[in-house]
């Protein structure tokens, strides 16, 4: 649930910071204090569309952010509290983040879809899409259709993946022919290049020293002339007179033997040297050849792959390629088998899907039919229509097409949920729905947005009770003009608009007992009189009562 919300820069809201309670929570105020620009802010956060055009007046970006309390058995991080933001900037950058790490837009909107459902009187888009229908039932089948469900959809992944690769098939044969002929040129040059893992490293350092031959030459001319005539000369100097007195002091002997191992090693050195200088030369024609298949290795790596190792990679790819073209008719064939296999495998899960979606349709249309007549609905008549497709259209539900329907007068046919007109029918259908999948619906926080516009009486009575009641497992956040579901909540909270340095800004507030009273009494009649307040507490009293 949405302990802390924290909104900046988003309309007339400047800095707002409000601290929500789990429950059933009311915001109330004046038309233009600010109360859907804090809807707008959630939905935001949860990933929705946001215009610049809502940035405040002469600021760089907007920002929403929030702590969410996760239960134990939501938990997916180190801690049950988690911060979840997002930044708009005024040139379209969004900049989200969860529990502190970057996201993109697409995957805060999936992580927020399953902490927060945000529904209004002309905002019902879920309920609205017939493909979500499907869905609803679902859930309300919880476990009963998981495994079946889970089983059918790995299935379904690899089903499509055989049939993409049978539909790609490399076109047709004159195509197929074009797209062989290519692979075959790629392959041979390749392989007439005969490239070996290491022997660009070995070109490079040859190159080098071919185009340096005449600097190396000298450098080993100097150094092995210096060296056999004049240092180990001197050092044989050295060593004569010093091995006169090796018996005679033991601790020059061991200064002996190391000045004698200096010159051991610089007479390896002279051998190296001329030994190195010895097979040191410069052939004109060798040199073209280096570069060439130096120049050779740069092409194909510009082509193939940015190294000989990825060149070879790729050889073995065009290999596999050209393999499955010749041998296309079988490899065919092969896909083909599986893909029945998958067909039938699937036919048998979709039968067993569609038997359980049938039994719980007749449950979940019941129970909504009982929510219906307690909202005033009780010549509503909704329906769950389950159909199985014959023709094996196979989707990632199975062949299951589900619509939610309703006649709400007697005698009418049923119709799809889209062709209803009224809005508080829409309103009170949807709340039905959300009152029998509260106890399934794993959403901890549910936002109602002034879904109670179009009712009245008994009717605002029955959505109060029902919400009450859905807050009893979710936490809600309700914006209302009605006296009775501001009588019915637990926590009251009053949005307001001021002049503050000449400019319009939002504040909230949470009400105590007293002001709470007094905000329904403005409500049910617009001013504060005894007469309303001795109303306003009576109609307190009774909400919290029920």
């Amino acid at each position: 649930m949405i302990t802390t919300l924290h909104i900046k820069n988003i309309g007339i809201i400047e800095d707002l910071t409000i601290d929500f309670n789990k429950g059933f929570n009311v915001l109330t105020g004046d038309t233009g204090s600010g109360k859907t620009l804090i809807i707008k802010s959630i939905d935001m956060l949860s990933g929705g569309r946001f215009s610049k055009d809502m940035i405040k007046k002469g600021m760089e970006y907007s920002s929403v952010e929030a702590c969410i309390y996760l239960k134990d058995g939501e938990k997916r991080y180190s801690s049950n509290y988690i911060i979840v933001s997002r930044q708009v900037f005024s040139n379209g950058k969004n900049l989200c983040k969860i529990d502190g790490n970057l996201v993109s837009v697409l995957e805060l909107k999936n992580f927020m879809k399953n902490m927060i459902d945000i529904h209004g009187q002309y905002d019902n888009q879920e309920l609205m899409d017939i493909k979500s229908h499907i869905n609803f039932l679902d859930r309300f089948c919880k476990e009963n259709i998981r495994t079946e469900l889970k089983e059918y959809k790995e299935m379904y992944i690899k089903y499509k993946k055989i049939e993409e690769e049978l539909n790609k098939n490399y076109g047709d044969d004159i195509e197929r022919q074009r797209k062989l002929d290519l692979l075959n040129y790629q392959l041979n040059e390749i392989v007439d290049a005969n490239l070996k893992v290491d022997e660009e490293v070995e070109l490079e350092n040859k190159k080098q020293i071919m185009k340096n031959y005449e600097k190396i030459n000298d450098a080993l001319n100097v150094s092995t002339f210096k060296l056999e005539n004049n240092i180990l000369v001197e050092l044989e100097n050295i060593i004569r007179p010093l091995e006169k007195i090796e018996n005679v002091d033991i601790n020059y002997s061991s200064k002996i033997t190391e000045i004698k191992n200096i010159y051991y090693v610089l007479q390896d050195y002279l051998n190296d040297f001329n030994s190195y200088k010895d097979n040191l030369s410069f052939d004109e024609e060798d040199f073209k050849y280096t570069q060439d298949r130096l120049d050779l290795i740069f092409n194909l790596k510009r082509k193939y792959g940015n190294s000989i190792s990825a060149i070879l990679d790729y050889k073995e790819d065009l290999e596999k390629q050209i393999n499955e073209i010749e041998n296309l008719e079988e490899h065919n064939n092969n896909l083909k088998i599986k893909q029945a296999k998958l067909r039938e495998d699937m036919l048998v899960l979709t039968r067993k899907i569609d038997v359980i979606r049938r039994k719980y349709a007749i449950i979940l249309q019941d129970s909504i039919n009982s929510e219906l007549k307690d909202l005033e609905m009780q010549n509503a008549s909704f329906r769950v229509n389950v159909i199985y497709k014959e023709d094996l259209s196979f989707n990632e539900n199975g062949l299951n097409k589900v619509e939610f329907e309703i006649s709400t007068n007697i005698g009418e046919d049923f119709k799809p949920l889209i062709k209803i007109a009224s809005g508080g029918e829409i309103s009170r259908i949807m709340l039905a729905i959300k009152s029998v999948l509260s106890d399934v619906d794993t959403i901890p926080t549910i936002i109602f947005d002034e879904i109670d516009t179009g009712i009245s009486g008994s009717a605002v009575k029955a959505v109060a009770k029902k919400i009450k009641r859905i807050s009893k497992s979710h936490q809600i956040l309700a914006i209302t003009h009605q006296a009775l579901l501001s009588a019915s909540a637990d926590y009251n909270y009053k949005v307001e608009k001021s002049v503050k340095d000449e400019k319009t800004v939002t504040s909230i507030k949470l009400l105590d007992e007293d002001q709470t009273v007094e905000e329904i009494a403005k409500i049910s009649t617009g001013q504060i009189t005894d007469t309303a307040l001795k109303h306003a507490f009576e109609l307190r009293k009774v909400s919290m009562a029920s």
